[in-house]
């Protein structure tokens, strides 16, 4: 034996040949991955692929059906999440698991209070939490309630409960899809440090301009099995994604260059005064027209949004035109969709579809007035996890598919759903499948297929692509630019610069509640954006 072989150190956690099986789906075949003690493992792969149902496995929350864990060299059993964390292996959830009507001390150690006299020692559970915050940066009093601080703080706070337990391995999933670029580079910071003290950390996340950063090793999942491994030099974006979906895809979905008419507002900051006299013509292929002039689809004016009552908001968004909303955590993006699709309602102002105003007192006249909203959160907001692709495609349509508003007509429902199983390219064994069981992508395209059954003339976007693979973020920029060219006024939220940038035909930039600027064509770069964004700058 070659003395290389014996010096090389022992993996901390090492997984043979693990599988596992859901009815109709195999998650998991014959998978391997080692990680060694302080290193930062990245693990990248489409949705499906078998991150999650991996990750879950090593945390104690399912079983593996075959294959071996080993801690140490020595194979174990982790039959629960008391058990995953007795070996140091510790899983932040991407939606945090946090209450948050305790104190950040109270999280750190609920379930494990050190106790005096039989009570609960709350000067050593302050103590104690200070130390730990401090290792993450974060210096707070500990006894804060944790509803008072940022995604990003309680992600530190997350990281903190994981190192009071001694954690060896760190599992963090895609733990920077709700944080500022600030918050980001903290969490970063934090990472590295935890590297140099020994701890090591499984790093799961589809932005990979992440992974390139801070990764030591990069282990690629396709279709649940092993798909490839990176080290150094070879950690780049082009090798992950042809690993991941086995084709070559561009960083971003080229869209073919457009010149939509800007309308109402255009050359002007957000909230301009022209009256529909002044509107420019538009594309003949969409909208209503005036006078032979194009009307906005989408008319916003005066918009009051309760969360951010100091500042009026005004746009438009023209039939055929797919205009980005970019903006830190915080901005009031999110709030306004709320607020535009009737979940709120606004203060003040008005909007006008088709140059009619409409009264959106709630979702019902939101649909009614030719709106859809896909939201930021699928799972809790656009979809009824528990039921199957058919009845959550036909769900914002029902009544449309009902024969006197009593019996529901079966047939336009499997129809309207195979048609969006197939243009949308959802991958689902049948019509009736439960869409708990789809990946991230599917149930994505799913919410996207319940509105497209109602011939929308204007959708909402909220972070579209939020926790989805490289390719199925393809395959929603594809859609968007179809849907455009069918003349669909687009109005989209995104976190993602560079994204904002690439399907943008005009940008809206907020910043606290205020809409601080407009971009339009080559205009809209990065750094522009950050200045609206950060209040540096202001049209």
């Amino acid at each position: 034996m070659s003395s290389a072989l014996v010096d090389q150190p022992a993996p901390l956690l090492e997984v043979r040949s693990l599988c596992k099986r859901f009815p109709g789906v195999r998650a998991l075949h014959k998978v391997d991955l080692t990680l060694m003690r302080g290193e930062v493992l990245a693990l990248v792969g489409e949705n499906g692929a078998g991150k999650s149902t991996l990750m879950k496995i090593l945390a104690g929350v399912q079983l593996p059906d075959e294959g071996q864990i080993l801690i140490d060299g020595k194979p174990v059993i982790i039959g629960s999440v008391s058990e995953a964390i007795r070996l140091g292996i510790t899983l932040i959830h991407q939606e945090l698991n946090l209450s948050d009507n305790l104190s950040i001390g109270a999280n750190i150690f609920l379930g494990r209070e050190p106790t005096r006299w039989g009570l609960i020692d709350r000067v050593e559970i302050d103590m104690r939490s200070r130390q730990h915050l401090t290792s993450v940066g974060l210096f707070v009093d500990p006894q804060t309630l944790v509803r008072n601080l940022t995604i990003g703080r309680q992600q530190m706070v997350e990281i903190a409960k994981a190192l009071s337990i001694d954690a060896r391995v760190l599992i963090m999933d895609e733990p920077t899809s709700s944080l500022s670029q600030r918050e980001a580079e903290a969490l970063f910071n934090v990472v590295s440090g935890l590297r140099d003290h020994g701890v090591s950390v499984i790093y799961i996340s589809h932005r990979l301009g992440e992974i390139e950063r801070i990764a030591d090793r990069v282990t690629v999942m396709r279709d649940g099995q092993n798909a490839g491994e990176l080290v150094g030099d070879q950690i780049h974006h082009d090798a992950m994604v042809s690993r991941m979906v086995g084709r070559d895809v561009s960083r971003f979905y080229e869209r073919t260059v457009r010149h939509p008419q800007a309308g109402v507002n255009a050359g002007n900051a957000p909230g301009g005064n022209e009256s529909a006299d002044d509107k420019t013509d538009g594309d003949e292929s969409g909208g209503n027209a005036a006078n032979g002039k194009s009307l906005p689809a989408l008319q916003v004016e005066g918009l009051i949004v309760p969360e951010h009552p100091r500042h009026k908001l005004s746009f438009h968004v023209m039939p055929g035109e797919i205009v980005g909303v970019a903006g830190l955590v915080g901005a009031g993006r999110s709030e306004m969709l709320r607020c535009l699709f009737g979940v709120t309602q606004p203060l003040g102002g008005t909007v006008a579809i088709d140059g009619k105003t409409v009264a959106l007192q709630s979702p019902k006249d939101a649909i009614a007035s030719g709106m859809g909203l896909v939201p930021e959160d699928r799972k809790e907001q656009g979809l009824v996890i528990d039921f199957s692709v058919r009845q959550n495609v036909s769900l914002a349509s029902l009544s449309d598919k009902s024969g006197m508003r009593t019996w529901i007509d079966f047939g336009a429902e499997e129809s309207d759903t195979l048609r969006s199983i197939d243009e949308l390219r959802i991958k689902t064994p049948s019509a009736d499948q439960v869409v708990r069981y789809l990946s991230g992508g599917n149930q994505q395209k799913v919410v996207l297929g319940k509105w497209l059954a109602m011939n929308p003339k204007i959708l909402l976007l909220d972070e579209p692509t939020r926790g989805i693979d490289v390719g199925a973020k393809e395959e929603i920029y594809r859609l968007m630019e179809t849907l455009s060219q069918q003349g669909l006024a687009i109005l989209f939220v995104s976190s993602e610069m560079e994204e904002v940038i690439a399907m943008s035909d005009r940008t809206l930039v907020m910043h606290e509640g205020a809409l601080t600027g407009e971009l339009v064509g080559d205009d809209i770069g990065e750094q522009q954006i950050m200045n609206l964004a950060t209040g540096v700058v202001k049209q």
